[in-house]
């Protein structure tokens, strides 16, 4: 049933449509329908298709070897979609291995349960053309791209009927397209055994997980979102696998998708295995996943986990505990190799598409072309700039003098790479705390802290991300057993129906309004959506984030009064944004500005309809003739205590 072309792509590694042909397909041979089962399993001595429509037995069916290609395939009439099924292997010296999933599987069974389902092969019902013709423009690097990081089975627990896909799916979108942000990105949604491990530790790299519905619901959900104007990124990860019996672990007796030393195919930090990319089958094998998401599912983006696990051989490893390249180094050839070949193969593929690297190094070029000797991925998490400001936010004012770098040092290095700004997951679990927890000083002080950090962030250049909750200040960490604390929100409900338009049907009771019953973390709700609709339609905060033309600081070191003050430009546009970091308002501070004329107090982020004190400018400041900071006009403004006030110059 497969042709020799197709044997011959899979040994170079080159077979764009392998998933079309290994795995379970449902097709028509010699006018009888059933399924086509195909598995690479090189170094078994037997192989055979077990099932609920053979008892599980191994006798049944099975398969034949394709020789000179390591692939196993057979027909089996009268299997219908949705019949379960595994491969049980024989191993080079003979012995039964457990029974295995199908690594191309398109869907699984619901976890603890391990089998493989064979795909509906009806094809998905797109309605998402304009979205997909417009696609490269809204994700482009002089475009706004604010996300919202999801866990899904966490983001607001399940109840009643239909899949997670049609009921929170529907609410989830609403929510964020409320919220002014731009993409959704979900923690992977590949198939995975272990519940606790986020989707991170994945072992069907081309099934959405049962847990929250079908392919088809799932590629519902992509073209829901598309036609609200969000784009949906995956997390997804080539980085490592867990070792159960069932996956992919010494898959056919040997060391086939992992290296057999575990000097190389193990990592000490997680307890997974690590791929083999020396191996064309096993490069062919996640591309092809890649390539599944992107082009199939039609997904905005694919934010690439642990990127430097895999550039480093020595990654977390003791002296002695790893092999050198050919030349000696530390640097992970064969990823490096791959991870271009992906990014090329990503983008030549699926036009628009993004790839973004969540990569904790300072290795050079991430986002740099490979033609030019980088990665080739389009953007890259700053992980750096994380860290250091909340650093900073986490000490108390009075000694914010001393660390007021922190906030600067990330502009040092910000034209190096094309960033994303992320305050992702993993900074709110394992003790972490909540972001709010973060902030220094009592709760006002807490609030307040955050919502100028927000400020500042907003301002800075680089794409935004925010993870679930934080744009609710939540106490509590997160909990991927758990749901955001919505309830912290208070009962004030949607006030302005006009604002939310038919949102408030699906999710009122999660947007605010100013009201009665009126809240904190309410107010820190009302800021985040009102910053993504600012950033949105100011594009001196997106356009230029990736030229230094776009940026320039005002004042960056006032540490005695911990503030900071920078001109975000583009073209005509000019904008001003100033963070006071201490609780002392500060009247007639003087900063100069290059345009004079009026400018218009756009944010504040200490307005009383976001929970603060309610100092501020009266909407505005008109220009002087005063020289300051270089400039020949200057604002004489009020800054308001713990507070980012973002003003637009007019006319």
């Amino acid at each position: 049933m497969l042709g020799e072309l197709d044997l011959h792509l899979i040994g170079e590694g080159r077979h764009l449509q392998i998933a079309d042909r290994l795995g379970a397909h449902v097709t028509t041979l010699n006018a009888k329908e059933g399924v086509r089962f195909a598995v690479w399993a090189p170094n078994a001595c037997k192989a055979s298709v077990v099932g609920d429509f053979n008892n599980w037995d191994g006798m049944r069916h099975p398969m034949e070897r394709r020789q000179g290609s390591g692939v196993w395939e057979v027909f089996i009439p009268d299997v219908m979609p949705g019949a379960l099924y595994k491969y049980q292997l024989h191993g080079p010296d003979g012995g039964v291995l457990p029974l295995k999933a199908d690594p191309y599987a398109r869907q699984a069974e619901l976890p603890p349960a391990t089998a493989s389902v064979v795909a509906n092969p009806t094809a998905f019902n797109w309605t998402d053309e304009p979205w997909m013709a417009a696609r490269a423009s809204k994700q482009a690097f002089d475009a706004p791209l604010a996300i919202y990081e999801v866990h899904m089975g966490s983001w607001m627990r399940h109840q009643g009927q239909g899949s997670v896909w049609q009921t929170l799916g529907e609410q989830l979108i609403h929510y964020a397209a409320n919220m002014g942000f731009t993409h959704i990105e979900l923690l992977p949604i590949t198939e995975h055994p272990f519940t606790g491990s986020w989707g991170y530790q994945p072992l069907g790299m081309f099934a959405p997980s049962a847990r929250y519905g079908t392919p088809e619901q799932f590629a519902a959900f992509v073209d829901r979102c598309h036609a609200a104007g969000l784009g949906l990124i995956l997390d997804w990860v080539p980085a490592h696998f867990p070792s159960d019996a069932h996956g992919l672990a010494c898959f056919d007796g040997t060391a086939l998708y992992e290296h057999a030393d575990p000097r190389q195919g193990f990592h000490p930090d997680w307890n997974t295995l690590i791929y083999n990319l020396g191996r064309n089958e096993v490069r062919n094998f996640l591309m092809a996943s890649a390539l599944e998401w992107l082009g199939r599912y039609h997904v905005d983006g694919l934010r690439v986990d642990a990127v430097a696990s895999m550039l480093y051989l020595d990654y977390s490893r003791e002296a002695g505990g790893w092999i050198p390249n050919r030349y000696g180094g530390r640097e992970n050839l064969e990823a490096v190799q791959f991870l271009g070949d992906l990014n090329k193969l990503a983008h030549h593929e699926c036009p628009g598409a993004i790839m973004i690297a969540e990569e904790s190094t300072a290795w050079p070029g991430v986002t740099k072309p490979v033609e030019e000797g980088g990665l080739g991925f389009d953007y890259k998490w700053n992980m750096g700039w994380m860290h250091d400001t909340l650093n900073y936010m986490q000490h108390d004012a009075i000694h914010r003098r001393h660390h007021h770098n922190d906030m600067t040092f990330g502009m040092v290095y910000a034209y190096s790479e094309r960033f994303i700004l992320p305050l992702s997951h993993d900074e709110v679990v394992h003790g972490k705390g909540s972001m709010i927890g973060k902030m220094a000083g009592d709760i006002w002080q807490r609030f307040a802290n955050l919502r100028a950090y927000f400020g500042f962030m907003w301002g800075h250049p680089g794409k935004k991300l925010l993870f679930m909750g934080d744009e609710i200040g939540q106490w509590r960490e997160w909990d991927h057993d758990g749901e955001i604390d919505w309830a912290c929100l208070g009962a004030g409900g949607v006030k302005d129906d006009a604002e939310v338009g038919q949102v408030a049907l699906a999710c009122g009771p999660l947007l605010h309004s100013a009201g009665d019953h009126d809240t904190p973390h309410a107010g820190v709700q009302r800021l985040v959506r009102d910053l993504n609709r600012l950033y949105a339609a100011t594009p001196a905060l997106y356009g230029t984030d990736a030229v230094p033309e776009g940026f320039s600081w005002v004042i960056g070191d006032d540490s005695s009064n911990s503030v900071f003050a920078f001109l975000r430009m583009s073209h005509d546009q000019h904008v001003l944004v100033v963070s006071n970091m201490t609780p002392v308002p500060r009247s007639a501070y003087r900063i100069g500005v290059p345009r004079a004329g009026r400018w218009r107090e756009a944010i504040n982020t200490d307005a009383q309809h976001y929970g603060g004190s309610n100092l501020g400018n009266q909407g505005g400041v008109q220009s002087e003739e005063i020289a300051s900071h270089g400039h020949a006009q200057s604002l004489s403004l009020l800054l308001p205590p713990l507070a980012t006030v973002v003003f637009i110059a007019e006319g």
